[in-house]
């Protein structure tokens, strides 16, 4: 997998930056080295959040992910307890 050159919190923190200078978004793109379609899927993404919020985000995403790998498990079981009652095993 690709490793990442910035963190959400980077991202954030670059959005912030360039709302408050009174620079263009080629300028700040070159500044920090990434194309401009780049910055509008960041914008789009993180545009209205906070270091926090990034942060909360982040949580929710590995527990949503944690919570998707268990209910797959357990229909696993379910299914493969259903087979054996059928005695199709």
């Amino acid at each position: 997998m690709k490793k990442k050159r910035f963190s959400e919190e980077q991202i954030v923190r670059m959005l912030r930056q360039a709302e408050t200078t009174n620079q263009t978004v080629a300028q700040v793109c070159k500044t920090h080295g990434i194309c401009e379609n780049t910055w509008y899927r960041w914008k789009k993404k993180f545009g209205q959040m906070e270091v926090p919020d990034v942060r909360r985000l982040r949580e929710l995403e590995k527990q949503n992910s944690r919570l998707k790998r268990l209910v797959a498990e357990r229909d696993l079981e379910i299914d493969a307890m259903r087979e054996v009652i059928k005695g199709n095993f």
